[in-house]
């Protein structure tokens, strides 16, 4: 049985992860109104990947003899001026995502949770994953974004991105 805080923890980051995939589909309706259709694809792609993590989480707690809770998800609020704002605010939320896991994580470690930390061993890794993908996003976009043909050969390169499911057993 998974600790009752862990279970209220684990909860809270399934549906911080259904938050997430809103944000990367509200990111992915602005770039595909904006005409950029890859940068659209790649935060589409995002969407699918968030979807996944919430299910993950989800399955874990059930998996464990708990009651995976659902909540209430906020609606994006951002509004977006350039294309450069929501690369950003997609990082930034990366480092939430990432702080919220280790928090979890150190929740586990200190309950002396073997199973939950080593399920959240595949976590912290994506978290790495994904900050660094978009980081260097964002500083692809600063690099080339300026110039109309750097962004067309940017949006044609993001468009290319294929969706890989986890392949993380619970």
């Amino acid at each position: 049985m998974l600790n009752q805080k862990l279970v209220d923890m684990i909860n809270a980051q399934q549906n911080f992860e259904w938050y997430s995939a809103y944000i990367y589909h509200d990111i992915a309706n602005y770039f595909a109104e904006q005409n950029l259709s890859g940068f659209a694809n790649w935060f589409t792609i995002q969407t699918q990947e968030e979807r996944d993590h919430a299910l993950l989480f989800n399955k874990y707690v059930l998996n464990n003899g708990a009651h995976a809770a659902l909540d209430t998800i906020p609606k994006p609020d951002f509004v977006y001026t350039d294309f450069r704002m929501p690369l950003a605010t997609a990082l930034e939320h990366e480092y939430k995502v990432s702080a919220r896991i280790n928090d979890i994580y150190a929740a586990a470690y200190d309950l002396k949770d073997f199973r939950t930390m080593q399920f959240l061993d595949w976590f912290v890794k994506e978290q790495g994953e994904e900050e660094q993908n978009t980081d260097e996003l964002l500083k692809r976009y600063d690099l080339f974004g300026s110039d109309p043909k750097g962004l067309y050969m940017l949006d044609a390169e993001l468009g290319t991105r294929v969706y890989n499911a986890p392949s993380l057993v619970i």
